[in-house]
């Protein structure tokens, strides 16, 4: 408002300031929670904001802090939530001031059922993307375990919705602001153009291009790609069931392929590890491990997997950690995970009991993700109770039991059912 002439402001000694370098068309950029301030402002529909470029950053609150009712950490972050954030971000001299404010976070928060609650929704910018008037220029990591990938996946399908005009940057990388290597260049000049466009309305052209640039792979092999929009628009859920031996190595088949089985499965929760450490061994009695036959063709995933499991429990709690991994030749690199809280399978809004032993029905959804499957390598499901580096860590021993028969995973393929046939045939 004061940037557009339509608020006063003052300096310390009390005179009036006047931003008489501005013409009134408003820019904002920034990375994770500076990232996370254009999000929020453009939530409101503030008028003079011409565009904004949110990099690593968050579009609800609840979903980086929680998820499926799970209390979830940000990655590296264990621990931490609202509260701990606003005492980090705290500038004022006089922390008095703000005592009130982090104990009312404390106590809203809730650690204890993970709800979703009135206290979540009103951190969700999500909910008001039909007022963003800005354009977005989205920027994120395919490989973020901080600010998590639905962040930016939710935040630009809502976008989308609401025909906002937007534009997609998906790099290779972590947390942050990455594209520095070979791809600095295309970045900044992106970059430049969205701002001529939007900010000095020259057209530019750039909204005629593709709306996604992708990266595929990692490092030297790292190249980019782009879409008309993302995910790609032919990515289909292909439906995979895992078969018995899971405490070592079971299969993972094309539900069409398997008949029904009343085989079950069971792990030991231990929150002294995380998903990679299970994937990387052998056998564990932590862990169910399930992988697809070797895959012929090359295969692109793109989009958000989800999980339908049958899981019973031998306590009446209990973490519900899945990932996807990607297998070759002895190795296993963990791509994405979901996580829930059987005490939210009805809704993240409500918290109802667990019965010892009684089968139930857990949806959960994983990270998205944009990974290509190379030829000669497989597609592996992990199924855990805690992850020592997201979860809350209980104590040890409860048993999770899973029933291979009502238990799948949807995974994003291009091409959807015949080009998964294809590859592994």
């Amino acid at each position: 408002d004061w940037l557009a002439s339509r608020a006063s402001a003052r300096d310390a000694g009390g005179d009036p300031v006047r931003a008489w370098w501005s013409d009134g068309r408003v820019g904002m950029i920034g990375v994770s929670y500076n990232g996370t301030l254009p999000n929020a402002v453009a939530s409101t529909g503030v008028r003079g904001l011409r565009t904004i470029v949110p990099v690593s950053a968050i579009s609800s609150w609840y979903g980086y802090y929680r998820a499926g009712g799970s209390i979830v950490a940000p990655g590296g972050f264990q621990g931490e939530d609202t509260d701990v954030l606003a005492r980090y971000v705290l500038t004022r001299d006089d922390h008095e001031e703000c005592r009130r404010v982090t104990q009312r976070l404390e106590r809203r928060q809730d650690r204890i059922t993970g709800d979703y609650s009135p206290f979540w929704a009103g951190r969700n910018y999500r909910r008001d993307a039909d007022q963003v008037r800005a354009s977005v220029l989205v920027q994120h990591g395919l490989q973020d375990w901080n600010v998590k990938t639905s962040q930016f996946s939710r935040w630009y399908a809502a976008l989308r919705a609401a025909d906002v005009p937007h534009k997609l940057w998906l790099h290779s990388q972590g947390h942050g602001d990455w594209p520095l290597s070979q791809q600095n260049r295309r970045w900044q000049r992106t970059l430049v153009r969205w701002f001529d466009r939007w900010l000095y309305g020259v057209h530019n052209g750039i909204m005629k291009e593709p709306r996604a640039t992708v990266a595929h792979g990692r490092g030297a092999s790292e190249r980019y790609v782009r879409y008309d929009d993302w995910p790609h628009f032919r990515a289909q859920p292909v439906a995979l069931t895992p078969t018995a031996g899971g405490g070592r190595l079971g299969g993972l088949e094309a539900s069409a392929a398997v008949r029904g089985s009343s085989v079950t499965e069971t792990l030991v929760d231990d929150a002294r590890f995380t998903a990679q450490d299970l994937l990387d061994t052998d056998r564990s009695p932590h862990r169910l491990l399930y992988r697809s036959p070797i895959l012929t063709e090359q295969v692109v995933l793109s989009g958000t997997p989800t999980a339908q499991l049958r899981l019973s429990f031998s306590e009446r709690a209990g973490n519900v950690s899945v990932g996807l991994a990607d297998m070759h030749g002895g190795m296993a690199r963990l791509l994405t995970e979901g996580w829930t809280d059987p005490q939210n399978r009805r809704s993240v809004r409500e918290t109802t009991p667990v019965h010892r032993g009684h089968p139930y029905r857990l949806d959960v959804a994983l990270q998205p993700i944009e990974h290509v499957l190379d030829a000669g390598h497989r597609l592996g499901l992990v199924v855990l109770s805690s992850d020592h580096d997201f979860t809350l860590r209980p104590p040890p021993g409860t048993r999770l039991t899973l029933h291979l028969e009502g238990s799948t995973v949807q995974v994003p393929v291009v091409g959807g059912q015949q080009w998964w046939a294809d590859a592994v045939t």
